[in-house]
């Protein structure tokens, strides 16, 4: 099916996607707290692939919870989720000291957004 990318079609595409950042900042924040007040957190200069995998998890849990709750199904859910574990596949640049710590915290988070928007992009019919 060809989809026509309206201006109403762009305008949902951008809410949907701002709500889908909205619940990764919101699941980062509470369950990254939640992780900190029973000591399960990591010093991300100590272990950045580690603090990264528990951030992205955080951010992950976060939209999945909004997405079930906005009537999304599994399939969608867990491909949205699976875009926050993309960059992990840099890590071996860091580990290998071709990429630093910082700059792959910042390159990890452009990734995920564009993994994130491509999800949507190949599937318009669940915005």
């Amino acid at each position: 099916m060809r989809t026509t990318w309206t201006g109403r079609r762009w305008r949902r595409l951008a809410g949907h996607y701002l709500e889908m950042l909205a619940a990764m900042g919101v699941g980062m924040a509470v369950f990254g707290l939640a992780r900190a007040a029973v000591g399960l957190t990591v010093a991300f200069h100590d272990r950045p692939g580690v603090s990264f995998l528990l951030m992205a998890t955080d951010m992950a849990l976060g939209m999945a919870l909004w997405m079930r709750v906005r009537g999304h199904g599994w399939p969608m859910t867990l491909q949205m989720c699976a875009a926050m574990y993309v960059p992990l596949l840099m890590l071996p640049l860091v580990a290998a000291g071709w990429m630093g710590a910082m700059t792959f915290m910042v390159v990890a988070h452009v990734v995920m957004c564009l993994a994130m928007l491509a999800v949507l992009l190949v599937h318009p019919e669940h915005r």
